[in-house]
């Protein structure tokens, strides 16, 4: 047990640290101890051989405190929005000031889900991600807090976060939040609760109460434990272990990689998706649900088998052709796929047999609903 997670940490090349506004942050404003700890972590991590991709919140915190003195208030989407505006300069000047201490170089990169949802602009970033790590300048990543909307955002930087391991081909995920790890109790209800040193599959993140474990959000940020969980779980299912550390304990990163068993390690799954898979699940959100019956939720999850209209037994949702959607057998969760029809055109065929379909859409249609290797089963969404 405790090799698996010392064998893992000494052998990672490519490491994401995420680091949240709770951890960032103090009620004044930023917390400058906490981050140039961090970057001297950073830094001995880099110096070591590693490739360090750094995603920061803290915008919108920063920039909140900036405008504590004024009569302004952030109200509404635009507020906040305008607050990222004036905090990522802040936040990006002691990142860089930090990093400047130790000869190294950092670089912004700003992003939206939309940046990432087109195939051709994801392989760009891939490229322009690829160039400044060969170069060892450690991205700092933040969402694009200032014109993301609605549609196009990620939900929080954990989200953000396990999409930047396929990116940057991240072999490891160092998440650093306000907690001990994921905890066994809610501390709201629970004094000091103690942390869970080790989910062993995503199985055991399944397993857990999360409602009655999480808690919600925090006060500071959009995440909170439940997001970091479903961010482990999806990069467990790419193959990339998670590591989930108190981020405000002075030196924690070099504890963990010196060999202390701090926080909650989650392990990757046995057997991993394709990379193209993993970004064709996760590039955006759902936009509609499709209900199978038992039959095709037997085909899909034992053989590996296509979904094929005949399988389909209702269609939620106005979505379009290519569309990403849920497929579920009864209340059962199965995955997530692309759908080769409209939610118009597969209410016209659900149920039918291949020659039935011809008849109803003419011969201009797809064998299947959701190819095979356009689904991914177990999806966290």
């Amino acid at each position: 047990m405790t090799l698996d997670r010392q064998e893992a940490l000494a052998r990672a090349r490519s490491v994401v640290v995420k680091v949240g506004s709770a951890v960032l942050t103090t009620p004044e404003g930023l917390n400058l101890p906490v981050l140039r700890d961090l970057v001297d972590q950073l830094h001995r991590l880099a110096r070591a051989g590693r490739r360090v991709t750094l995603v920061s919140s803290g915008a919108v915190a920063a920039g909140r405190t900036a405008l504590a003195g004024t009569e302004l208030k952030i109200e509404g989407v635009s507020g906040k929005q305008a607050a990222a505006a004036i905090g990522q300069g802040r936040l990006m000047r002691e990142y860089e000031d930090a990093f400047a201490a130790h000869g190294m170089i950092c670089a912004q990169v700003l992003l939206t889900r939309d940046d990432l949802r087109s195939r051709a602009r994801f392989l760009n970033a891939r490229n322009t991600f690829g160039r400044l790590l060969d170069w060892g300048v450690v991205p700092v990543v933040n969402e694009n807090d200032t014109v993301a909307v609605q549609e196009l955002k990620f939900g929080d930087n954990d989200a953000l976060a396990s999409l930047l391991l396929n990116l940057v081909e991240g072999d490891l995920f160092v998440n650093l939040t306000s907690t001990g790890g994921v905890l066994a109790e809610n501390p709201l209800a629970a004094p000091d609760p103690a942390s869970i040193p080790l989910l062993e599959s995503i199985e055991d993140i399944q397993g857990l109460d999360l409602d009655s474990l999480c808690g919600g959000k925090t006060s500071v940020g959009t995440g909170g434990m439940y997001s970091k969980l479903l961010s482990a779980r999806r990069a467990a299912q790419l193959g990339v272990p998670t590591l989930i550390l108190p981020g405000r304990e002075p030196g924690i990163l070099d504890r963990a990689f010196g060999g202390e068993l701090a926080g909650t390690w989650v392990r990757p799954a046995g057997r991993h998706v394709s990379r193209r898979k993993y970004w064709l699940a996760y590039q955006s959100e759902p936009q509609g649900l499709v209900r199978v019956d038992e039959g095709a939720a037997l085909a899909l999850c034992e053989q590996g088998r296509s979904l094929l209209p005949g399988g389909v037994r209702a269609v939620e949702g106005g979505f379009g052709p290519g569309a990403l959607v849920r497929v579920f057998a009864g209340e059962r969760l199965l995955g997530v796929g692309l759908s080769n029809y409209s939610a118009a055109d597969l209410r016209r065929i659900m149920g039918l047999k291949r020659h039935e379909v011809a008849a109803v859409l003419g011969d201009a249609h797809y064998p299947e609903v959701i190819h095979r290797d356009n689904l991914l089963l177990d999806a966290a969404v």
